[in-house]
């Protein structure tokens, strides 16, 4: 299946369809689409927190194979990085729409 025809199975966002405004997760299936498609760079200016949180979701697929001393600080710092690049992200975001 190509990329392409994974747009006819995304979701719609609830938040945009009710009030007319993105939510803090908008774009990321698109992103995770030009992701696929080796588009990396189109991926991180649709959806910038698409790095921090595979990098996230990596970390935490290791972890539950490997654990180690700090790991508890490592997905906290990296939960933070992620939650931070999503809020600032965002904030941009609405910014540039206003």
């Amino acid at each position: 299946m190509s990329t392409d025809g994974l747009k006819d199975y995304m979701l719609t966002c609830v938040n945009k369809k009710i009030f007319g405004v993105e939510c803090p997760g908008c774009g990321t299936q698109r992103s995770i689409a030009l992701l696929l498609k080796g588009d990396f760079i189109g991926a991180f200016k649709m959806y910038p927190a698409i790095y921090p949180m595979l990098l996230l979701l990596i970390f935490l697929v290791f972890n539950l194979f490997v654990k180690f001393k700090h790991d508890n600080k490592v997905k906290l710092g990296l939960i933070f990085l992620t939650v931070g690049v999503i809020i600032i992200s965002y904030i941009i975001k609405m910014s540039s729409v206003m």
